[in-house]
C-alpha cells in the first residue's frame, strides 16, 4: 500500500489495480471511502479497463477473431508498478503482458497518476498504445463513497446533485448486465437525485451525455459531502451493492453491450480509438468537504 498526503488530504493506494483504499480529511478524520467490507462488496474504487460493464456472452469479436473479458475487464486485478512519486503525486503503470493479450490483442500502457490539491483528488488515466497499430478500448472509474459521512444521519439523507438541470433517462440494464434499448425518465429540469435503497433495485443507474460535468454527493442536515468532477466521460453510473452503506460516483469512457449489440468490438458503443504515438488522457476529481 502507498500514501499520498498534504495538508487537507491523505489517501492509500494499493499496488493491486492501482485501487485507491482511503481518502482521509486531515481536518476532521473522516474517511469518505467505503471499507470494502466483502460481505456486500469487497472493492474500493477499481478501474475499469479495458472494457467497462459486461459484453454479450462475456465476449467480443475482433478481426474475425473472438475475445474473452469477464466484466468490467482486468486492470482491477493485476499488480500495477509504481514507476513515480512526489511529494504531490504518485504513478501507477500497468502494461500488456501475453497473459493480456490472450484476451486483449493490443499491447498498452496504462497509467494512473494520484495526485492532491488542497483539498482535492485528482486521478489521470494515460493510456499508450505501444504495439504501432490502432488501439479499441474503454476506460471507467468506479469509486465508492461511504454514507453516512457522520453519526446521527442515515443513507436516504443523501442526495446527488447535479450542476446543472438535466433532463435525463435511465438506461436499464438486463439480468445479463447488458443496456436495454428502452430508457426511462429519471430527472426532468431538475438537478437533484435523492439517495434510496430503491433507486438501486434494478442495478446501477446508467445516464448518458449529460449536460452536467459535475456532481455532489449531500445532505441537508450536514455540512459535509463530496463534490465530483467528471470532465470528457461521456458515460456516468450510479450504484450501490444491496445492503452496503455506500454509493459509488461512476464516469465512464465506454458502457457494457446493449442487448441488441452484435459484438463488433470496433463499432461498440461508447468504444474509444487509440492511433500510433496518441495519448487517451482523462481526469476526474473529487473535492471532499
Amino acid at each position: 500500500m502507498y500514501s499520498l498526503e498534504n495538508d487537507r488530504l491523505k489517501i492509500e493506494v494499493s499496488s493491486k489495480g492501482a485501487e485507491l483504499g482511503s481518502l482521509v480529511s486531515k481536518d476532521t478524520g473522516t474517511e469518505y471511502l467505503w471499507s470494502g467490507d466483502a460481505t456486500y462488496w469487497a472493492k474500493k474504487s477499481p478501474v475499469l479497463f479495458p472494457i467497462v460493464g459486461t459484453l454479450k456472452d462475456d465476449t467480443y469479436i475482433y478481426n474475425n477473431n473472438s475475445y474473452k473479458l469477464t466484466r468490467h475487464g482486468f486492470a482491477r486485478d493485476m499488480d500495477f508498478t509504481k514507476t513515480g512519486q512526489s511529494d504531490v503525486s504518485l504513478t501507477m503503470t500497468l502494461e500488456s503482458t501475453e497473459e493480456t493479450l490472450a484476451k486483449f490483442p493490443f499491447p498498452f500502457k496504462l497509467d494512473i497518476i494520484y495526485s492532491l490539491e488542497n483539498d482535492r483528488l485528482h486521478v489521470d488515466y494515460h493510456v499508450s498504445g505501444t504495439g504501432g497499430d490502432n488501439m479499441y478500448f474503454s476506460i471507467g472509474a468506479h469509486p465508492a463513497f461511504k454514507i453516512p459521512l457522520e453519526e446521527g444521519l442515515i443513507y436516504e439523507d443523501y442526495y446527488f446533485e447535479f450542476e446543472q438541470n438535466e433532463n435525463a433517462l435511465r438506461w436499464l440494464i438486463s439480468g445479463e448486465g447488458l443496456i436495454n434499448p428502452a430508457a426511462v425518465p429519471i430527472l426532468t429540469d431538475s438537478k437533484k437525485l435523492p439517495v434510496t435503497r430503491d433507486l438501486f433495485t434494478k442495478d446501477a443507474v446508467v445516464l448518458k451525455h449529460l449536460n452536467s460535468e459535475k456532481v455532489y454527493l449531500k445532505s441537508d442536515k450536514s455540512t459535509h459531502g463530496v463534490e465530483f468532477d467528471f470532465p470528457r466521460f461521456p458515460f456516468l453510473g450510479l450504484w450501490t451493492a444491496k445492503g452496503g452503506n455506500f454509493v459509488c460516483i461512476e464516469p465512464w469512457c465506454g458502457i457494457a453491450d446493449s442487448t441488441t449489440t452484435n459484438q463488433d468490438f470496433v463499432n461498440k458503443e461508447g468504444i474509444n480509438l487509440l492511433t500510433p504515438g496518441e495519448i487517451f488522457k482523462r481526469r476526474w476529481s473529487v473535492r471532499i468537504f
